[in-house]
């Protein structure tokens, strides 16, 4: 497939393109990409009893998680699989890459005979969702920055928030008429449909912004992004946050079903605090533009650390059983708070970057997945038939990366420009209008 490269107008602004994505459907596709990661994580959760009685697993193993870790594992490999890559021929070509892999990986774990080989095909269905994802941020990046793209990627999460209302759900309803394996299925027909659709994707990198695709020159981007404060800094916060995230995705389940027997409510539960994270992102949209993107994260980051505190508290009730509603209350608190905590740090952290944005999502993707899914792994792994140990996991967590979040956004670190940056990346103007709302 050739680039198709966006036309200029005279005042800079890609215009309009017949047969190209712009405006309104540009959103929607790159949020589509995006939920590609979400989908192939909440399609999943409402199986993990049917996938513990195929493979032998006891009733409350959390052994089944792996299904999630090897997952976000290879998201933290898969990036510098494109991001470097995409510096240097575009976003389009890398991203067609990782739908190919997703879609045949997504296969291969519905066809696979064993529970090793559905582990380590879900490590390849990562590193395929690790393109759209990663790129997605990159293509967002080279036309927004500042309160701009922190308000586009609030909005965008706000819709990609759809998948994890609807993905159990509708895990649920396959898993009631068809085989189990069809939570893998799904998927991989998503994967064909959105390479269809990204034919309509425009290319974000124009060739004079392109870099090479040598080692010096994957190094020395690598270099400008972890010698800077305020990206590493924010990098290391999102880890943490996706840590929390993460934690609450492998042990959500568990806890329904082991700790209070209400296992069958589970799609609804995860369901209703979904809808919390996409009103939360709606509502980060209008602050950011209220309140500015730095501020706001700083403010959200004391929140965090107060809801967190609380949620530990009451998890040292009733012997580590606490009121359910109480409980749960305090997690609606805690959990959309962490999520909303992200796209503003991921904003701030590729904000003085732009310049390497591909190689510099590719790091940052890296390391908060793969960091996040281990500390989730470690964190699922504490289970003992109480909340105890999650809801500790979660305040240290969030407290961590809270420390990192004032230090990445204390004054008197700043970036110079590179040369070759635009002073202000070029934006469509048919989103422009959509941001400024």
């Amino acid at each position: 497939m050739a680039l198709t490269e966006p036309a200029l107008d005279t005042g800079g602004a890609p215009a309009k393109e017949k047969g190209v994505a712009t405006g309104r459907e540009f959103i929607l596709l790159v949020t589509a990409l995006m939920a590609t990661t979400a989908l192939g994580i909440d399609l999943m959760l409402p199986a993990f009893p049917e996938i513990r009685e195929q493979f032998g697993m006891a009733p409350d193993s959390t052994q089944v998680t792996w299904i999630v870790t090897a997952y976000f594992l290879g998201m933290a490999a898969g990036p510098w699989l494109y991001g470097p890559a995409s510096d240097r021929f575009g976003r389009r070509i890398p991203i067609y890459a990782g739908l190919a892999l997703y879609g045949v990986s997504a296969a291969t774990a519905a066809l696979a005979p064993s529970w090793q080989l559905i582990v380590i095909s879900r490590f390849v269905w990562g590193l395929g969702a690790a393109g759209p994802r990663s790129l997605s941020v990159a293509m967002i990046r080279d036309r927004y920055e500042g309160d701009a793209m922190a308000r586009l990627m609030s909005m965008i999460m706000a819709v990609f928030l759809l998948v994890p209302i609807v993905a159990p759900g509708l895990g649920a309803g396959l898993i009631a008429f068809l085989p189990w394996r069809a939570v893998f299925w799904f998927p991989a027909l998503m994967a064909g449909v959105l390479m269809v659709w990204a034919r309509r994707l425009p290319e974000t990198l124009p060739p004079e912004r392109r870099r090479p695709f040598t080692w010096r020159a994957v190094g020395q981007a690598g270099r400008e992004v972890v010698t800077h404060r305020q990206t590493m800094a924010l990098t290391i916060a999102m880890t943490f946050l996706f840590a929390t995230m993460t934690t609450y995705l492998a042990g959500s389940e568990v806890i329904l079903e082991d700790v209070y027997g209400y296992g069958t409510w589970f799609p609804l539960f995860f369901g209703a605090i979904a809808v919390l994270l996409a009103v939360n992102s709606l509502n980060n949209a209008r602050l950011v533009n209220r309140v500015g993107v730095t501020r706001l994260l700083r403010r959200t980051a004391v929140a965090g650390v107060v809801a967190a505190s609380a949620l530990a508290i009451i998890s040292f009730t009733g012997n580590g059983k606490p009121n359910f509603w109480l409980f749960s209350l305090a997690l609606c608190l805690v959990i959309p708070i962490a999520q909303g905590l992200s796209p503003n740090s991921n904003t701030l952290a590729m904000t003085p970057v732009p310049h390497v944005a591909g190689t510099a999502s590719a790091i940052i993707a890296t390391v908060t997945a793969a960091g996040g899914a281990l500390l989730g792994g470690l964190a699922s792994g504490a289970f003992d038939g109480t909340v105890r140990p999650f809801a500790t996991y979660v305040l240290v967590f969030i407290c961590l990366a809270a420390g990192f979040i004032f230090w990445g956004t204390a004054h008197g670190d700043r970036h110079p420009r590179s040369p070759a940056e635009p002073v202000a990346p070029a934006v469509d103007p048919v989103i422009e209008p959509i941001v400024e709302r």
